[in-house]
């Protein structure tokens, strides 16, 4: 198996409204043919997929299917002022900001922040992986 994550699944409540979210944050939407509502990443996709169906497809009921539990998705950024800025820019759009940005003890910055369907998301500045031109993040920034 190659080490890549190709697409990212999150079951949710209202797909307009979670479209909308990510929307604000300004992402552009590719519509499919499937019912998915998607988001081109660098190098992966975000898709939006109502949470009953999800739950179908996995033969689970829909109710075991709550928030994130101990996953948080996490999005990088250029300079440590970012991360505020994005953060205020998540409570505008309708999330939540669940610990407000801080400094942390390996020299960089964080924020957690939840979407609307309560999938937790790690802002962060890590001074120790910067970002390659593109945007692309790896473990401390060997690019």
């Amino acid at each position: 198996m190659d080490q890549r994550i190709s697409l990212i699944t999150l079951g949710v409540d209202d797909m307009e409204r979670a479209a909308a979210f990510y929307e604000a944050l300004g992402w552009t939407r590719v519509e499919s043919p499937d019912g998915v509502i998607a988001f081109d990443l660098i190098g992966q996709t975000l898709g939006l997929y109502p949470k009953a169906d999800l739950a179908r497809d996995m033969g689970v009921a829909a109710e075991t299917l709550k928030g994130s539990g101990g996953v948080t998705l996490a999005h990088n950024l250029r300079e440590k002022h970012e991360v505020g800025l994005l953060a205020a820019r998540w409570d505008k759009a309708g999330g939540t900001v669940l610990k407000a940005p801080h400094d942390v003890f390996w020299g960089g910055c964080i924020a957690y922040v939840a979407d609307p369907d309560g999938v937790v998301w790690e802002l962060a500045w890590n001074p120790h992986a910067p970002l390659g031109q593109d945007g692309a993040f790896q473990w401390n920034g060997a690019l």
